[in-house]
């Protein structure tokens, strides 16, 4: 009988032990796999008058290439209440993000930027203020054509918007006139005060960065766009003759910038 058990107990054991072995092959696999995929969430902030319909190009693209995207949708009637509304959605993302601005979004992520989750800031024809400054001020540095115009309007109660008339060439000259006649007419006005908001802390002061220039850009200027990506050491893309709608009109180059932003937080 003893004899009969010994074998039975030997094959046991060596179960056990392919099984531990199956199971540290197969946590090995799924390590590389995830080394391999690395930082896989994006979250998309749209600029001032506008909203994240926007980004429907630069989405397609990530989602094609794999990457879990969102976007904020920002109401725009305060600075805090978009800071706000950016934390909310990163707070829902499963590990770390590369959290992206267009335009006034800009001022945005660098507030809401410094969350332990953030681990990349990606700016796209944005603004990047330091800490105690204001975009208002910083823009006085490189008036841009918008500033110069007297297009932007502003209602009663504080909100302003761009004159749709003057939307094209000012915002968006290098998309097709329907759809910048679109985009002109389904404006969301941005509270006036939000454009002087204070940040308090930079996340770019302490998290990598990358700025994309829109080279023909005339609502911020090229050159304080520059000017931004050499102060913050941000790696530096220029799209050469796009509009400030240089998110909607080239998002694949605009994709290319946030998947290696992706690629390099992962190293």
């Amino acid at each position: 009988m003893s004899n009969s058990i010994k074998p039975t107990r030997g094959v046991r054991r060596i179960s056990r032990s392919v099984c531990i072995g199956l199971t540290l092959l197969n946590c090995g696999v799924l390590s590389a796999q995830n080394q391999a995929h690395g930082v896989r969430n994006i979250v998309l902030v749209h600029g001032a008058w506008a909203d994240g319909s926007g980004w429907k190009g630069v989405y397609d693209i990530l989602v094609k290439d794999g990457y879990n995207v969102s976007i904020v949708q920002e109401p725009e009637t305060s600075f805090q209440d978009d800071v706000a509304a950016t934390k909310r959605v990163l707070a829902l993302q499963d590990g770390p993000s590369i959290l992206v601005a267009h335009s006034y979004g800009g001022a945005v992520i660098t507030e809401a930027g410094t969350r332990p989750s953030v681990v990349g800031l990606v700016y796209v024809a944005a603004h990047m203020p330091d800490s105690g400054e204001k975009e208002s001020e910083d823009g006085k540095r490189f008036p841009s054509d918008l500033a110069k115009s007297g297009a932007i309007k502003k209602t009663p109660d504080g909100f302003t918007y761009i004159d749709p008339a003057q939307f094209h060439e000012l915002f968006a000259a290098d998309l097709p006139d329907d759809q910048a006649e679109f985009m002109a007419h389904s404006q969301v006005l941005n509270f006036a005060d939000n454009f002087s908001a204070t940040i308090t802390t930079a996340a770019w002061r302490t998290k990598p960065s990358w700025m994309l220039v829109a080279g023909s850009d005339r609502t911020i200027s090229p050159d304080l766009e520059r000017w931004y990506a050499k102060r913050a050491k941000s790696h530096t893309v220029e799209v050469a003759g796009a509009s400030h709608s240089v998110y909607v009109s080239h998002p694949k180059e605009v994709a290319d910038v946030i998947e290696s932003a992706a690629r390099a937080v992962s190293k």
